[in-house]
């Protein structure tokens, strides 16, 4: 029988491409200044007969730098955001992947749609030109999985590829499996993260028909609000973030700079509706306690949650019912702020890039602030770091995602040891 010792993981790499910044510097400058990265849509045309005309795109990203014109046609929008983002991580790890074992090295990434915008353009080309004008790369476009196996095929990476399906938790469910995946012994590194491109015709029609989008089209960058009292809404946006993670006497070995140090995971389901969260915040409490509990950390140690926070009426009011009855007496002391206010919602990309924020907020002792937070819902008292971001040295932190299908995910975060 085998016995299994855990192994302790650690952050050794930062990559993100976001409508809030190219680049993880980007994108840490975009939040701890509170500075939106919600607009109008230039992706297509959303003229005045939309209801919502505005999202988070990423802007000015040069694609070039990945790959040639012709290579590109392979690739959906999603996974040349992945295969970016995977690029700024492995070059800030340090790590020289093709020196080691690269069936000890692997990858884990989440996307909730894929390759919609592949699906939209096909269907149009076949309802206006027959089936004949579809495209040969059309499947390995549209794949959910597409962006992990060209972050795979680009790294050499032939230990676990693992792509994740769970709407909005599908990024931190995928960094969860990579920590884990080391853990056990399975990897020494691996890149983890989330990756999505939905600003397109069928997820901005689809999301504001559901009514879950935010219309204050006159004012984008005022309409991601998580906690107040006037949101009406989610944004909807776009983009990428890889981790990469690492057995920590590995990182140690190399002299890796180490940023924070994955102390636990945990996950749970709602069984409770398809797209609406329970209103008591329940799973998202069991994800939570899950975390801890796998982390071996005790909930008045913790300083600091990246919350889900999407700017929607319900999903907010669970979480806050969650995290009070969850932390008690404690909840008033920690520190929850809702990134989502500067980015919008990446959807199964959110995890990785809130991931990044969390870890950036541990280590520099600075916790991005929820912009657009004027008026905080009556009858809660927590510390959402209102519009300005805050000095606060953090041990333990936490990152939760949460999706649709009743899918919710914690990750936690400690201080790295000097």
């Amino acid at each position: 029988m085998r016995t299994i010792t855990l192994r302790r993981v650690v952050v050794t790499g930062l990559g993100a491409i976001t409508p809030a910044g190219n680049s993880v510097p980007a994108l840490w400058d975009s939040l701890v200044n509170g500075r939106s990265g919600i607009n109008l849509i230039t992706l297509f045309e959303a003229n005045v007969d939309w209801g919502v005309r505005f999202a988070g795109e990423v802007r000015d990203y040069d694609f070039g730098t990945l790959t040639d014109a012709r290579e590109a046609r392979r690739f959906d929008r999603f996974a040349l955001l992945a295969l970016g983002a995977a690029t700024e991580a492995a070059h800030d790890s340090g790590f020289d992947f093709a020196s080691e074992d690269p069936y000890r090295q692997g990858v884990a990434m989440g996307s909730g749609i894929g390759g919609i915008g592949t699906i939209e353009s096909g269907v149009s080309a076949m309802n206006h030109a027959g089936h004949r004008k579809i495209g040969p790369f059309t499947v390995p476009r549209l794949m959910g999985n597409a962006g992990t196996g060209q972050v795979s095929i680009r790294f050499n990476l032939k230990g676990a590829n693992i792509s994740t399906a769970t709407a909005c938790a599908s990024g931190s469910h995928a960094i969860g499996t990579a920590f884990q995946l080391i853990q056990r012994g399975d990897a020494d590194v691996m890149m983890a993260g989330g990756a999505e491109a939905a600003v397109t015709r069928l997820c901005i029609g689809s999301f504001a028909a559901m009514k879950a989008l935010s219309t204050r089209n006159d004012a984008p960058k005022l309409a991601s609000r998580p906690f107040d009292r006037d949101r009406d809404g989610f944004v909807l946006s776009e983009g990428a973030a890889v981790v990469v993670l690492e057995e920590l006497a590995h990182a140690t070995r190399r002299g890796a700079h180490i940023y924070a140090e994955v102390l636990g995971y945990g996950s749970s389901g709602d069984a409770f509706h398809i797209a609406a969260p329970d209103a008591k915040g329940a799973g998202a409490q069991r994800a939570m306690v899950n975390a801890l509990t796998d982390a071996q950390v005790n909930p008045d140690a913790v300083g600091y949650i990246n919350a889900h926070g999407t700017s929607t009426p319900l999903g907010d009011a669970a979480e806050v019912i969650a995290v009070n009855n969850l932390f008690g007496a404690h909840a008033t002391r920690l520190a929850m702020s809702s990134t989502k206010s500067v980015t919008g919602h990446a959807l199964g990309a959110a995890g990785g890039i809130e991931t990044v924020a969390t870890v950036l907020a541990i280590e520099k002792g600075v916790l991005p602030p929820t912009i657009n937070l004027d008026s905080p819902d009556d009858g809660v008292d927590l510390n959402f770091v209102a519009n300005t971001a805050q000095e606060r040295k953090v041990d333990v932190g936490i990152n939760n995602s949460f999706g649709f299908g009743g899918h919710n995910t914690s990750l936690v975060f400690g201080r790295a040891k000097s």
